[in-house]
């Protein structure tokens, strides 16, 4: 039987290669699934079945969409794939799903082939092009489409040449503006096709499976995936805490290598350039290393890259999440480990001034992540390092010493943690009671709080959230918003309101999401996250990142609530905060300038073309700039700063391409740090909420509420 379907793989491969578009002068073998991969198979089945939060049927409906996902997959922006090939793959819509069941996966390897080939001869042709790089002129009306995703398939030889002589024209295009001269920029793109080249064909049938089933996982929600053997190590590639980096969590989309994360406190965050939604296209070693280009690079290889001896050097060329696709900036990194004391909890005190004009102090306490040290913890070392403990230490220190009025959590940036961190620190603001209910893929919903009555802080508490606030840092904002404990102020945040767990293989692991975030209120976390009471404005593109921004994310939804007390924080308390709060950022320039500059990336971000004239594009490029140019020197005017001189705009241009050296250790604290105006902002909210006359302090519990 084994033999019979390894006979008729050979005749499909053969079928493939003879309804090809040519074949390549590149030797290619087809690539075939393994016994073992037919196996894992079927378990990956059985464990999505049982453990995941999702009943999905294996059915016609869901083979249809692993046919569309897989094929997304395959040729995101339909580059290579003709209408032809789809016609033919069309005989597999509706059978993966018996397809599955059995193991069997000569489909899925059949349509990888058959790309793969199709890949091959189109490089192969870019590169033919490229070596006749005087064809290529700049002055014509020409149009580049920037997202193919949604449109037709191509069905002519004639259409693919127009569609790559028009993507290698704006490639070499952005090159020339970036300064090279055309025969280095053709140089340069006839380097990266052919490393490029050079690895497809070193891809294994590890990869076309990995590659598969995951967008058979990836139907079932964002965070499900299956790790190969190769991979299992790289889980979540995260280069924090246990490894040498940069402190980054990286994902594939498309292409591209895209910065999902900036872990707090690590080489990257300290440096400060790289931000989320940023996309890697180069890479290099050290100060003056020569950059690779890393466009279709698997994500593994480029992590390869990025990782390195802590001190050494790297050199990352980006694209900026608020820029076209043309624009590049130089990062410059020294490798590190994240160290534990990077992740602690940070207290500083601010003064904000009240209604009568009385200064009133406020405690600040920045937690980057929810940290535990379970090692110590286990071995019984009284001493051990926990969120909650350094947090508790440095809040009676600021009680005691500072004499604060008020304290404000920053959960900015905190993309979660140790959920029983979560509680704890949540046990600091309440008496006692629930923080979290988890709802199994059972349905079975446990609580988690905090069961006895002790002394807390109840003082004024403002907490702070934004874009990139996940997880257990949602559990605690949203538990002290449904106990009218504090005011939530900041962005939307993120929305992961999943909890995840890794399930062995016969090869390599699954990652599935066994359960479900609730808040007392009986929402969930998950899709929407936690809403401010008092909004800021939105700094990171919410369709670009968060949870909803993730293909087939799991859905908000509701069950029962808890019974809880109440501190009432009263709607008329924060409404007329909010009031106020929205007056002061109306005329306030950096937050002006921040909705401004959103704004103006956003119509960027919108663009469904691109000229491929030099001149057009020049200019297209320079309005952008000078946007931004306008709308800093409009922020200095407002506050009354010098407004930037032309030698400081060409500066601003040069960084655009340059290296930017992060300060020395020795530099770090004597540099001057920027003001937080968000964080000044927040603190104004305490004085308008709390501190209307003479400072108060927050209402105790009052009464409950049933369930």
């Amino acid at each position: 039987m084994f033999f019979q379907r390894r006979i008729r793989h050979a005749l499909l491969a053969f079928a493939l290669f003879s309804s090809s578009q040519g074949l390549s002068a590149m030797e290619f073998t087809p690539l075939e699934p393994t016994t073992t991969q037919e196996i894992t198979t079927i378990e990956i089945l059985e464990k999505l079945r049982m453990l995941h939060f999702s009943s999905i049927p294996i059915d016609d409906a869901l083979s249809s969409n692993l046919f569309d996902g897989y094929l997304k997959a395959l040729d995101p922006n339909r580059s290579y794939l003709s209408q032809q090939d789809i016609a033919e793959f069309t005989e597999y819509r509706f059978k993966f799903d018996n397809m599955l069941k059995r193991g069997n996966l000569d489909a899925a390897f059949t349509m990888f082939n058959r790309y793969q080939q199709r890949y091959i001869d189109r490089v192969e042709k870019n590169i033919e092009l490229l070596g006749n790089v005087e064809n290529f002129t700049f002055d014509s009306d020409e149009e580049l489409v920037i997202d193919r995703s949604e449109m037709p398939w191509l069905e002519t030889e004639q259409e693919f040449d127009d569609l790559w002589r028009r993507t290698l024209k704006y490639q070499l295009l952005s090159l020339k503006l970036a300064g090279k001269s055309l025969e280095d920029s053709a140089e340069q793109l006839v380097r990266r096709y052919k490393n490029n080249l050079d690895r497809s064909v070193q891809i294994a049938n590890e990869d076309v499976y990995q590659l598969f089933v995951n967008s058979l996982t990836s139907l079932y929600d964002p965070h499900t995936s299956y790790f190969s053997p190769r991979t299992s190590e790289n889980f979540n590639i995260s280069m924090s805490l246990s490894l040498e980096g940069i402190g980054a969590v990286l994902q594939r989309e498309d292409e591209y290598t895209k910065i999902v994360r900036i872990v707090k406190g690590g080489p990257a965050d300290k440096q400060g350039q790289l931000k989320a939604a940023d996309r890697i296209v180069g890479v290099a070693q050290g100060a003056d290393g020569e950059f690779k280009d890393v466009i279709g690079w698997r994500l593994d290889e480029v992590v390869d890259l990025i990782r390195g001896p802590k001190d050494s050097v790297v050199k990352l060329e980006v694209i900026p999440s608020d820029s076209d696709e043309g624009a590049r900036e130089i990062v410059t990194i020294t490798r590190n480990k994240v160290k534990l004391e990077d992740q602690d909890a940070q207290k500083k005190v601010v003064e904000t001034v009240n209604a009568n004009g009385d200064i009133v102090k406020v405690g600040v306490i920045q937690i980057p992540a929810f940290y535990i040290d379970f090692e110590a913890l286990r071995n019984g070392d009284p001493e051990y390092k926990s969120t909650s403990r350094d947090v508790q230490n440095l809040l009676n220190e600021m009680i005691e010493q500072d004499n604060i009025e008020g304290l404000i959590i920053d959960l900015r940036g905190n993309g979660g943690g140790s959920l029983q961190e979560a509680n704890a620190l949540t046990g600091l603001f309440i008496e006692a009671g629930p923080t979290v209910q988890i709802r199994k893929a059972s349905k079975r919903v446990l609580r988690q709080g905090k069961p006895i009555p002790t002394p807390f802080y109840d003082g004024p508490l403002v907490v702070m959230i934004d874009r990139l606030s996940a997880s257990a840092s949602e559990i605690f904002a949203g538990a002290i918003q449904d106990y009218k404990r504090g005011i939530i102020v900041g962005e939307q945040s993120f929305g992961k309101g999943t909890v995840q767990s890794l399930a062995p293989l016969e090869s390599g692991q699954l990652k599935l999401t066994e359960s479900k975030f609730y808040r007392i209120s009986g929402e969930s976390t998950q899709h929407r996250g936690v809403i401010p009471d008092i909004h800021f404005p939105v700094s990171l593109d919410h369709d670009k990142v968060g949870e909803s921004a993730l293909d087939a994310a799991l859905p908000w939804d509701t069950i029962r609530p808890v019974r809880h007390y109440s501190y009432q924080i009263d709607e008329a308390t924060i409404d007329a905060a909010r009031i106020a709060h929205d007056q002061r950022i109306t005329a306030d320039p950096d937050f002006v300038f921040v909705e401004r500059r959103f704004e103006a990336m956003k119509a960027r971000a919108e663009r469904k073309t691109l000229p491929l004239n030099e001149e057009k594009l020049q200019a297209l490029r320079d309005a952008d700039r000078q946007v931004m140019r306008d709308l800093e020197n409009e922020r200095r005017k407002a506050k009354g700063e010098e407004l930037l001189s032309e030698e400081e705009i060409e500066e601003m241009v040069a960084a655009e391409t340059e290296p930017v050296t992060p300060p020395s250790d020795e530099d770090e604290e004597e540099a001057e740090q920027p003001a937080d105006f968000y964080l000044e902002e927040a603190a104004r909210i305490m004085g308008d909420a709390f501190f209307k006359g003479t400072p108060q302090l927050a209402d105790n519990k009052t009464a409950s509420v049933s369930s």
